[in-house]
């Protein structure tokens, strides 16, 4: 069994690579396949496409994306409309080119309208207006979903879909200016803590609500989807309604996770909202209904996941500093 990973150097792809060593296909350990950017650029069809005939993994997992926080979606809708499309269609089509039946395709969360109803099942999809902060991801994201429906129906391939929560843990991006929401504020109370600032800012009203999954729990569940035979799958899910939720059913009030990572950072100033900034959508709870049925439930509780990735920050902080 070969399985090629697009994505496999970034938090979650080196996560699912890891999970897929420890299982078994036919009583024997994966071949994990991987190319670095520099060897092979996602956006470049014809070289994708050549990669995928020349290598003809058994699988391919679609986790290499253009992600950020808010600021980031903000400041460059554009790359983030493009070159996820572009990243995506390439590894879709190019898998069908090469003859690969079995792909699964990441999604996002934020597929899902900016006011869907909580929680927020499969079918909520396309009913309503989208969060405007995150609106050319989430369409490519979208786009990704359609496609492998597509191709589904038209070559019968089984190609799935996973749309995870905001995902968190070691190896995350801590950037000041191009992260999700954990790693950006443990970014920001570690660097006050050294600097010894009283006060830090941060976004929004802190009044919204969050769902968080540890990495470590996305790539199991995951290799788990991955694993599920073919007729089961597809017992549960619909040819145009493809897609499955990975989420853990627990909310967070963006406040109390502020005063959570505050605490476990060791930060002890003042901390101020600026309720200027967009706070994103108001609630955003999976429902992850299938995924339980298929038999897979979270390990990792928030608090001790948030810990283990202070933890790893401690360690790996001059390497993210250059």
């Amino acid at each position: 069994m070969k399985i090629y990973i697009a994505g496999h150097s970034g938090m979650v792809g080196s996560a699912i690579a890891n999970s897929l060593r420890n299982k078994l296909f036919d009583n024997k350990k994966p071949t994990i396949i991987s190319r670095s950017h520099k060897e092979l650029d996602l956006i470049n069809k014809d070289d994708v496409i050549s990669f995928l005939k020349d290598e003809k993994p058994d699988k391919v997992i679609v986790a290499a994306a253009r992600v950020g926080g808010i600021k980031a979606n903000n400041l460059y809708p554009a790359e983030f409309i493009y070159e996820n499309i572009s990243i995506q269609s390439n590894l879709i089509y190019g898998s069908y080119k090469a003859g690969i039946k079995d792909l699964l395709f990441l999604g996002s969360s934020c597929i899902y309208p900016r006011n869907s109803k909580q929680p927020m099942e499969e079918a909520e999809l396309l009913t309503g207006k989208l969060e405007a902060t995150n609106e050319p991801y989430a369409i490519a994201k979208i786009a990704g979903i359609k496609m492998c429906e597509s191709f589904n129906r038209q070559y019968k391939t089984d190609f799935r879909s996973v749309m995870p929560t905001n995902v968190y843990g070691p190896g995350d991006n801590f950037d000041k200016d191009d992260s999700h929401v954990i790693p950006g504020l443990i970014r920001k109370f570690h660097d006050a803590k050294i600097n010894k600032t009283d006060e830090v800012e941060v976004w929004g009203t802190g009044g919204a609500y969050r769902e968080f999954i540890h990495v470590d729990d996305l790539a199991e569940a995951c290799s788990h989807i991955l694993c599920v035979e073919k007729e089961i799958y597809q017992s549960i899910i619909h040819q145009h309604q493809s897609h499955i939720n990975i989420g853990t059913g627990e909310e967070i009030q963006l406040k109390n996770l502020i005063k959570k990572i505050s605490n476990v950072v060791g930060f002890k100033g003042k901390i101020r909202f600026d309720t200027s900034m967009p706070d994103g959508t108001p609630r955003k709870l999976l429902d992850s209904t299938l995924l339980k049925e298929l038999g897979w439930k979270q390990k990792i509780l928030l608090n001790d996941g948030l810990k283990e990735t202070y933890d790893w920050f401690l360690k790996n902080i001059d390497t993210l500093r250059k």
